[in-house]
């Protein structure tokens, strides 16, 4: 009787477990999809002129269009993309009509063309307000004597380029004349898998309230014989 109680109760408990596990998983997936529309909402609206003190939250993703010079200088962010291999995202000073020098983020370029000389002058670009949250405690120092930066920080490119901590990824129209490619801001590249991971724990649950099952009835018949 004992043995019973005892399979009983590390059933049950085991079962809660997975069962809660399945249960927030179903709750974060709720919360990433809401995310994923605030974002959409936000990238899609219609551009406004870049706010005088732009502020990290409120205006993340704000699309926002630009009138100024692209200057030189230029920080290389170490990426891969699926489509298009290992190359870099170029990050550049960008100077707006009004004299505020900010970042640019102009898109992607190839391994090969790290060393390639871009186009600058005066442009208008159309882009999005964006402050990436790309760092954590494992993301390795920038090597900045071959100007090879493994995040984008944005403090910290912005002290590297001697400009403001803000920040705009350019939309999908590339600079005139220039061969980096584009990498806007949308939500394709944001994973939303909680779904899968609910599966599994509700999976894990069914598999485990199975065994335990089993292993009552087979504990029962021994008892009674």
């Amino acid at each position: 009787m004992r043995r019973l109680i005892f399979l009983l109760v590390v059933g049950l408990a085991g079962l809660a477990v997975l069962l809660s596990l399945g249960v927030w998983q179903v709750q974060r997936m709720a919360w990433k999809q809401q995310i994923l529309d605030t974002i959409a909402a936000r990238v899609d609206a219609e551009p406004a002129a870049l706010p005088l003190m732009p502020d990290p939250v409120a205006d993340k993703y704000m699309p926002v269009h630009l009138a100024g010079e692209l200057v030189e200088g230029e920080l290389h962010v170490l990426i891969s993309t699926r489509n298009l291999g290992p190359g870099y995202r170029v990050i550049v000073p960008f100077v707006t009509e009004d004299g505020r020098r900010i970042l640019v983020d102009r898109g992607f370029i190839q391994t090969a063309a790290k060393a390639h000389q871009r186009n600058t002058g005066k442009v208008k670009l159309i882009g999005n307000l964006h402050w990436p949250d790309e760092t954590d405690g494992y993301t390795p120092a920038a090597d900045t004597a071959k100007n090879i930066w493994y995040a984008r920080d944005v403090d910290a490119m912005a002290a590297a380029l001697n400009t403001l901590p803000i920040m705009v990824v350019l939309n999908g129209h590339p600079v005139n004349g220039s061969s980096v490619i584009p990498m806007p801001i949308n939500t394709a590249t944001i994973p939303n898998d909680h779904l899968q991971y609910a599966i599994t724990w509700f999976s894990l649950a069914l598999i485990w309230a199975s065994m335990t099952a089993y292993f009552l009835w087979r504990s029962r018949a021994r008892t009674e014989s």
